[in-house]
């Protein structure tokens, strides 16, 4: 759970925040004197702080500079009821995320909160862990994977600029917090824009940042990423899509770690590795002179390639059990395992939303599950009708059985999860197939099918009510027209 330090020493302002933000799901710890917050700092170790400039026994701008060397990481956000911001742009040089004017504005202050615990999200979740951890970010065991792995390490450590290509999804961003988490900069901050996602006018200011005046709307100095940065990573995503005139200011800054804010006349010295990802081909848009050739060989010092999926289906398994791993404990869920024809149909598609495209398929099943086991039925419609058009020749398990019926091959996805109940988990797992299997067979006709199964028809409808299945959708899902059902 997020959780967040307000320093304010107004009872009524740390009311509103425990007031407005708990409900929002997150922690919200409290102190009202420099005293008590340090203490607070050591005992809660929070995610983010909001630092009120004015306490009674200190001055908030000291007290920043010992809890941003507690941790450089850690967004902190000054909240001030006095006319100038002078000292909190001050702070926001010294390292300070964020400042804003008394009385607060909630909606601004929760965006603010919400680009602030991203922000704490990319600098320490890890991206690249021991390949026998389960909770590996970066996944993938094929020779492909684990030459990027390698590079990665060996580019890392040098403080140069590093061009992430790769298609849509197929997770350039882990690739840039996994560049960041093993540089000589880790400790510095982590900051990342995506430049197709902002507005022209609106991405050099976030960029560079604003003076007060310099445009409508701009009521106040603004700072922008690379004065936050200082020191540390900018992560610019979607860099093909930033404009010409942009292009030229970028190439000045990184030329010359120097920059003016948008309507400013004071030249800013900034000290910024800048990592870039792109999904365009920037060689083309060169050519094309859609793209600085200048500005492209300054981020091209080096490149990493994140490969589609398609190039490394056989990480699709273990990708696809890290998913569920995960969804499970997000969603409150309890699925134990996929069935092998399940597996069998992630590991043949060809996945053009790469990465992105099998986390949604394999979420979407799970809120779409009854019981332990993923079945192919609950994956989306297009993931089906693909596993229904393989060859039959590689359609099929050992032996030429179906692969449902390979009984080891479902026992060994049961036991890598198991939880001391795996006859029940086998045994619904094999009458989730078998169930409606005979229902086709009788063509919907329950008292036929109680009788070849060998129970009575109450039982039969008690064990389809357990698994939630639907005898109409199990008839018509292979016959046009269903039968009476008794």
């Amino acid at each position: 759970m997020a959780k967040l330090l307000v320093i304010d020493d107004e009872e009524s302002v740390r009311y509103s925040f425990r007031y407005v933000f708990e409900a929002d799901g997150m922690e919200v710890v409290t102190a009202g004197t420099a005293a008590e917050a340090v203490e607070q700092m050591t005992a809660e170790n929070p995610d983010v702080v909001v630092l009120d400039l004015q306490l009674p026994d200190r001055n908030g701008l000291d007290l920043f500079h010992e809890i941003h060397a507690m941790d450089p990481k850690r967004p902190i956000i000054f909240i001030t009821a006095h006319g100038t911001t002078e000292t909190a742009i001050e702070a926001m040089k010294n390292g300070a995320f964020d400042y804003m004017n008394k009385p607060v504005d909630l909606d601004r202050l929760s965006q603010i909160l919400e680009r602030a615990f991203e922000a704490v999200r990319l600098m320490r979740v890890p991206a690249v862990l021991p390949v026998n951890d389960r909770h590996d970010r970066i996944i993938g065991r094929s020779p492909v994977m684990q030459e990027m792995c390698k590079k990665i390490g060996r580019i890392a450590p040098q403080d140069v600029n590093v061009l992430i290509l790769g298609e849509s999804g197929t997770g350039k961003e882990l690739v840039a917090r996994a560049l960041y988490q093993h540089s000589r900069r880790a400790n510095r901050p982590f900051l990342a824009i995506n430049c197709a996602a902002i507005p022209e006018t609106l991405l050099e200011s976030e960029l560079f940042g604003h003076e007060q005046g310099a445009f409508t709307g701009a009521n106040r100095r603004h700072i922008g990423k690379f004065e936050q940065c200082d020191g540390g990573t900018l992560f610019l995503d979607e860099i093909g899509d930033m404009s010409a005139a942009l292009q030229a200011k970028m190439l000045r800054v990184i030329q010359e770690q120097r920059f003016e804010r948008v309507g400013g006349h004071e030249t800013l010295q900034t000290c910024v590795r800048i990592l870039a990802a792109t999904n365009h081909n920037l060689e083309q848009l060169v050519q094309q002179g859609k793209f600085r050739k200048d500005l492209y060989y300054r981020l091209k010092v080096v490149t990493v390639e994140v490969p589609p999926l398609r190039d490394r289906l056989s990480d699709v398994a273990e990708l696809a059990h890290y998913f569920l791993f995960r969804f499970n404990h997000e969603l409150n869920l309890d699925i134990r395992a996929f069935a092998p024809e399940t597996l069998e149909i992630l590991q043949r598609f060809d996945w053009p939303g790469n990465v992105r495209e099998l986390q949604s398929a394999i979420k979407q099943a799970m809120l779409h599950a009854t019981g332990p086991i993923l079945f192919p039925e609950f994956l989306p419609d297009y993931l089906v009708k693909s596993g229904d058009t393989l060859p039959q020749g590689e359609a099929r398990a050992d032996h030429g059985r179906s692969p449902w019926l390979n009984a080891e091959l479902l026992l060994d996805e049961l036991l890598k999860n198991n939880d001391g109940n795996l006859y029940n988990r086998a045994l619904e797992a094999f009458e989730r197939k078998l169930l409606p299997l005979v229902l086709k067979h009788t063509q919907g006709h329950q008292t036929q099918a109680s009788e070849l199964l060998g129970i009575s028809r109450s039982t039969l409808r008690q064990k389809l009510r357990h698994l939630g299945l639907n005898i109409d959708r199990i008839v018509t899902s292979d016959l046009a027209e269903p039968h009476g059902q008794e």
